[in-house]
């Protein structure tokens, strides 16, 4: 039991990054009556539009992330995004602060070669063949011995930021200079990832709890340059692919621990099911289930973290989410076309209310039912195609 939001006894969260993914979480804590604190590395994020209270710092810098939890004192801290300094999350654990799910697991996400060293080395779980490589020379030998066509991304990156495929030992160097530009800190580090062959790839939402572990349908996606363009649920698979693949997902969570929803990125071969990544908090193509599911994935993490139960997942219908994307650098700007997307059957729409366009920013989602997920998918797609960015610069 706790008091109301802004009164003495009220519980308190405190979101680390405030994007569209926190915004939601933040919406579904406050349907709980708690206390809600934005931060962010820019003013009027999208979060910060809902909360309680909103911050500004630089959350990579160690003193600005110690201060404002020192002032705020939250009861829970949600990571949301990778660029956090993980370090100060470990001090204030050991101080008796509630990070979610804990310090270690945000600390081994934040980076491709802490989770891909225990899934694979500590977990022997399946996946790609790779290597990692911290210059150019490095680059090229570990290229080689990997072999082409290979993926190549910085272990430090969000969002797809940095990926690349080198088809050839030509493009070694071209890979090296796109991961740099899209490297996060002063990491140089990269790594490089054998080509398998997939049928596709999805997102299975894994949710810790009270209740013990539980999963969402499995979520396709498609993604371009690493970030998701579309997704849908549920997706098609066979018995043993789903068995496989929850099994990864709850080796995987188990030895990260905490409570809390986990997005775990699987690729899906002809005779064996692969680990890609996992993220300790909702994923973007789980966005879908704001529409397919009677609890969202936003709904199941602030279950999850409050300590609350979860029960059994329903999915209400078959459903897709597609993305408005930027094409370009604008703060000032308009998005055009809703009441035509709204008029499609049975859609949604969300704009993100982000400040300023760049290019790739997601900007809004569509997201339609139907009888069918490929029904669903050309709906949302139709939505997506049909909202507008007008840009006001001239």
């Amino acid at each position: 039991m706790y008091s109301s939001p802004l009164t003495k006894g009220a519980k308190k969260i405190m979101l680390l990054g405030s994007g569209e993914l926190g915004k939601e979480v933040i919406i579904e804590a406050q349907r709980l009556g708690i206390e809600t604190i934005a931060v962010d590395r820019y003013a009027s994020a999208p979060g910060m539009q809902v909360a309680h209270r909103s911050h500004v710092i630089n959350m990579l810098d160690p003193e600005q992330l110690l201060q404002v939890i020192y002032d705020e004192k939250p009861d829970v801290i949600v990571p949301e995004i990778e660029a956090i300094a993980t370090d100060v999350l470990l001090e204030v654990e050991k101080e008796g602060f509630h990070v979610v799910p804990t310090a270690r697991a945000t600390r081994l996400t934040m980076d491709r070669e802490g989770i891909r060293r225990l899934a694979s080395e500590e977990l022997q779980l399946p996946t790609a063949n790779y290597e990692f490589a911290d210059s150019l020379e490095e680059l090229r030998s570990a290229v080689e011995k990997i072999g082409t066509p290979c993926f190549i991304k910085p272990v430090m990156s969000s969002s797809g930021k940095g990926q690349s495929v080198c088809k050839t030992l030509n493009d070694v160097e071209t890979s090296w200079n796109i991961a740099m530009q899209g490297s996060r800190g002063k990491s140089t580090r990269v790594i490089v990832e054998e080509f398998i062959s997939f049928e596709s790839e999805i997102t299975l939402l894994t949710i810790r709890s009270v209740s013990g572990t539980t999963f969402c349908p499995p979520i396709g996606h498609v993604q371009k340059d690493g970030d998701y363009i579309e997704s849908w649920q549920p997706h098609a698979m066979e018995e043993w692919q789903i068995q496989q693949s929850m099994d990864i997902a709850k080796r995987v969570t188990d030895e990260l621990g905490g409570y809390g929803l986990f997005g775990v990125e699987l690729f899906i071969g002809k005779d064996k099911v692969y680990f890609s990544e996992v993220s300790p908090r909702p994923h973007d193509t789980g966005m879908v289930t704001l529409a397919t599911q009677d609890l969202s994935e936003f709904a199941l993490h602030v279950r999850a973290i409050l300590g609350f139960p979860i029960p059994t997942i329903q999915l209400l219908k078959s459903g897709a989410s597609y993305t408005l994307k930027a094409d370009r650098e604008s703060k000032k700007f308009n998005i055009e076309n809703i009441g035509e997307a709204l008029q499609l059957p049975n859609t949604q729409v969300r704009i993100f209310g982000k400040p300023e366009t760049k290019v790739g920013r997601r900007m809004a989602v569509a997201l339609s039912t139907a009888d069918t997920t490929d029904e669903a998918r050309a709906i949302a797609m139709k939505a997506a195609k049909t909202l507008k960015i007008q840009y006001n610069d001239n």
